[in-house]
């Protein structure tokens, strides 16, 4: 059985593991209920919306149990995100079995669902995994939007659950996803005075965890490259500091390149054709920049201070760094070539690893102040300071691919000497609201968020 007309597939195949068909939207093209529904996730205190995320309906075992598997995703994603509050399947009055055709929305509204989920997934006789999905106004009893995605293997049932979530997320507030995404950190383990640190990656949910480094060498601070599947990072061979770059699909790493000087605190252009970072000689740190594909590097600073923690605005015209050039370590904005730079933080403490946002409207950063760790967030010009989280030690912000969310570590505080806390990533939104862990296996610092995942992935 099969969702009836008017279903209409537009002609759009994305390359790779995930083919995507968008449907066409069933009503109306200026409807007073989508007001109603919109989540503005701008303001500070938003009510969680109450949707219903029914299992997939499937007509044999192994459909049936990705559908429910597949639900159990959606719902685990929606809700983490603190803008939905997902309603317990108990409470569902009807089966999935029963909306194929058409849900009955006043079973819906009864139980205060003011948006809806179904959908159905079918293995073709070739083997491909086929998931349909419908987001239902409830109260407007119209259709919002429904998709159709078909990928190669019923393995890949986990990612197309990350897709339907960025999906109804995008429907709901207007701003893309970040469902469909992975998290590169450091993983470490072991004592304090021999702590083994290796590169480990996941999807934003935890899932598909992996290590990428045996933990022969130290690693700090990976970085991904926004348009392929290369990580940038710190490594320590022969206890010589050096920028490496890692093919997460190969396994395949090289030397950024073998200067004289320390380098440290690489980072990706927007373009992703060049690495920015820091490289130290004489005592003295000043950043550099290197053209991925002809290997030149350039200084772009030249001051007797430490330079370092550079990060480019999106358009790429703009770097964001940290510097002490003025007596203490404070956050400072300078032109894509070195020139006319600005010190943007004047407020009391340190500020240190900022971060420009995919949106360019801020720059996340870390403050200490009087023996506390703060995330915060200010304009590119320093105005409109926000500190997000406090503890004994919050570091190292990292945004979401949509500038919404902020990914960071934290250690919990030990004995009195402040060792043997555990060091965790943690996440919060940017009214600093919805403060959650994200769950690793071990110890976990030095967090980066990838773009929005390659559909060939």
């Amino acid at each position: 059985m099969r969702y009836p007309a008017p279903i209409t597939k537009l002609a759009r195949d994305l390359i790779g593991s995930i083919a995507l068909v968008l449907l066409v939207l069933v009503v109306a093209a200026a409807r007073p209920a989508f007001a109603r529904l919109q989540i503005d996730i701008t303001q500070a205190n938003v009510e969680p919306l109450p949707v219903a995320v029914s299992d997939l309906y499937g007509e044999t075992p192994l459909t049936l149990r990705l559908g429910r598997e597949i639900a159990q995703v959606v719902m685990a994603n929606l809700s983490r995100s603190g803008l939905f509050r997902t309603l317990d399947q108990e409470s569902h009055l009807q089966k999935p079995a029963e909306m194929v055709v058409r849900p009955r929305f006043a079973d819906w509204t009864v139980i205060d669902a003011q948006a809806l989920v179904t959908g159905r997934s079918e293995v073709l006789a070739d083997g491909r995994l086929r998931t349909e999905f419908r987001l239902w106004d409830v109260f407007a009893a119209q259709q919002m939007t429904g998709l159709v995605f078909t990928t190669p293997s019923p393995a890949n049932w986990r990612r197309v659950a990350h897709l339907i979530s960025d999906a109804i997320y995008k429907r709901l507030t207007g701003e893309d996803g970040y469902f469909d995404t992975r998290v590169v950190y450091v993983a470490e383990s072991g004592p304090a005075d021999r702590r083994v640190k290796r590169l480990a990656i996941m999807d934003q949910d935890g899932q598909n965890h992996r290590f990428l480094t045996d933990g022969a060498h130290l690693v700090l601070t990976p970085r991904f490259s926004p348009t392929q599947q290369v990580i940038t990072y710190l490594a320590y061979y022969s206890n010589r500091p050096r920028v490496y770059l890692f093919n997460i699909d190969t396994g395949q790493q090289e030397i950024l390149g073998d200067f004289e000087g320390m380098t440290y605190a690489p980072r990706f252009s927007p373009d992703g054709d060049n690495v920015i970072f820091s490289m130290a000689r004489n005592g003295n740190s000043e950043v550099y920049v290197m053209d991925l594909r002809t290997r030149v590097t350039n200084r772009l600073t030249n001051h007797s201070a430490i330079d370092t923690s550079a990060s480019y605005s999106p358009d790429g015209g703009r770097i964001v760094f940290n510097s002490d050039r003025g007596g203490r370590r404070q956050i400072y904005v300078m032109n894509a070539d070195g020139g006319q730079v600005q010190r943007i933080s004047f407020g009391e403490g340190y500020y240190t690893t900022p971060v420009w946002s995919p949106r360019g409207d801020l720059v996340a950063f870390t403050k200490q102040h009087r023996g506390r760790f703060y995330i915060g967030v200010m304009r590119p010009d320093g105005s409109g300071e926000r500190l997000l989280t406090e503890s004994f030690l919050d570091e190292a912000p990292t945004w979401s691919p949509n500038g919404r969310v902020l990914l960071f570590f934290r250690q919990i505080l030990g004995d009195v000497s402040g060792r043997g806390g555990k060091t965790r990533l943690w996440s919060v939104d940017l009214t600093g609201k919805n403060l959650r862990e994200m769950i690793t296996p071990i110890d976990a610092s030095d967090p980066a968020w990838s773009p929005l995942s390659p559909l060939n992935r």
